[in-house]
């Protein structure tokens, strides 16, 4: 999908959701709207224990209606929070997301599986009818990101990414901020990550815990002897399941580059420098260091580090942004705060506020996508948005993995003369468990 087709799409998203408002149930305005949105719950571990506990903590107007999980034993976990003071009856379990898709009568699903599911289960979902908060990356590879572009537009559907500090009380007052140029024109952006790793050593491969669905759990990856790295946690160590530390933590730094340098392209060179340096002996496919540049066609440049061997983070922040602009800089950091200095001298200009001081977003997040399903208007980390952002992790990666630098064709979705980096845009699906055809 070309850039000016994305223009295109967000042109007409807004016409698009609000005629799905016809669907009728409680994508039905009015009085309908006050009904329990009805959620399937698709990956019970992880970050979908703090989107459960949040629902349930806020009282939320919803109603869980499938837990689904490749695993029972996170299926029974997550169900006892449910049951225990939200809603009398329990969620039906399953192990197939498909029969969540199914179900008529589930409104949207929120999706927090490894990173190579995100795609096939969201595309099944949106084919089925149902809206979907998925979360970050959207995307395995490049090329997913323009087809979850296109399902939402082909079947009226509301995405959000779970991209959370974009709706941050923070992140709005910064917003207004740098729209009436406080720092002046922003002209470069910096992201980092800064935490302690450690080391993971090599285990055998084992037997298949009980109650679980080790099949299924690999789904569109290739087939690989049950390792216990190789699943709960530390599956995003393999390429074939999740993005290394860019496409984890990473991801989230480099969302809010892009919402600092307010780009609406892709890049169109990429640098990038990375290795071994601290983590010897680390079970892991990826680097435990990466330096990436990026390079907008209108010349802005986008900055992503990532370092294991520090706790004291940068500007004092493990995970954050600088936003340099003409008249100053922004440091900004998803921890809830940011600072601002002006001028040569680095006069201290406007912050956060103690009383908006570590507010990240997950509540205001969710309650954004839960608005837009009743509502039928466009999230804050929409499709497009989302795209935009898991863009560089795939750029990012292909330039480590081929030539280090690599020219890309924003128009053709291609990098240009790299047929080796071209090949990593894309990957094989184990039948059947391929990103639907969108008919």
């Amino acid at each position: 999908m070309s850039d000016s087709t994305r223009r295109e799409f967000l042109e007409r998203s807004t016409g698009i959701l609000t005629a799905a408002a016809a669907l009728g149930g409680v994508h039905a305005l009015g009085a309908a709207a006050e009904a329990p949105l009805r959620i399937g719950i698709i990956g019970c571990g992880g970050i979908m224990t703090n989107h459960v506990k949040g629902l349930i903590g806020r009282q939320e107007n919803v109603r869980i209606s499938w837990l689904c999980d490749v695993d029972q034993s996170q299926i029974e976990r997550m169900s006892q929070f449910v049951t225990e003071g939200f809603q009398p009856s329990a969620p039906t379990r399953t192990m197939d997301y498909e029969e969540v898709c199914a179900d008529p009568e589930v409104d949207a699903c929120i999706i927090a599986t490894p990173h190579h599911w995100h795609a096939p289960i969201a595309v099944l979902a949106m084919q089925s009818g149902k809206d979907v908060y998925i979360e970050k990356p959207i995307s395995h590879v490049y090329a997913e990101g323009p087809i979850i572009i296109a399902a939402a537009e082909k079947y009226g559907r509301v995405v959000q990414q779970g991209s959370q500090m974009r709706s941050s009380p923070v992140t709005l007052k910064a917003e207004k901020l740098l729209k009436e140029g406080v720092i002046g024109e922003v002209k470069v952006a910096r992201a980092w990550t800064a935490e302690t790793r450690s080391v993971v050593r090599p285990v055998p491969d084992s037997d298949v815990p009980p109650g679980v669905d080790y099949d299924r759990w690999l789904g569109p990856a290739p087939e690989h002897a049950f390792n216990k790295h190789r699943f709960h946690q530390t599956w995003r160590l393999f390429r074939d399941y999740g993005n290394g530390e860019i496409g984890d933590d990473g991801i989230h730094d480099l969302d809010m580059a892009t919402w600092g340098l307010g780009v609406d392209s892709v890049p169109s060179q990429i640098t990038a420098r990375g290795g071994q340096m601290m983590l010897d002996g680390h079970f892991s496919e990826f680097p435990d260091n990466m330096n990436v540049t990026f390079e907008y066609p209108d010349g802005r440049l986008l900055i992503y580090e990532n370092y294991p061997f520090t706790a004291y983070g940068l500007h004092g922040f493990d995970n954050g942004n600088v936003f340099y602009g003409t008249e100053g800089y922004m440091v900004f950091s998803r921890r809830g705060a940011f600072s601002v200095f002006l001028g040569a001298k680095g006069k201290p200009g406007p912050t956060e506020g103690k009383d908006l001081r570590g507010q990240r977003g997950y509540a205001e997040h969710m309650a954004d996508f839960l608005d837009a399903v009743r509502h039928r208007t466009p999230t804050r980390a929409n499709p497009l948005t989302a795209h935009r952002s898991c863009v560089l992790v795939h750029l990012g990666e292909a330039a480590y993995r081929t030539r280090g630098r690599l020219d890309f064709d924003v128009e053709a979705e291609r990098f240009v003369g790299c047929d080796e980096a071209n090949a990593l845009l894309t990957k094989e699906y184990r039948e059947p468990y391929a990103v639907p055809e969108l008919a």
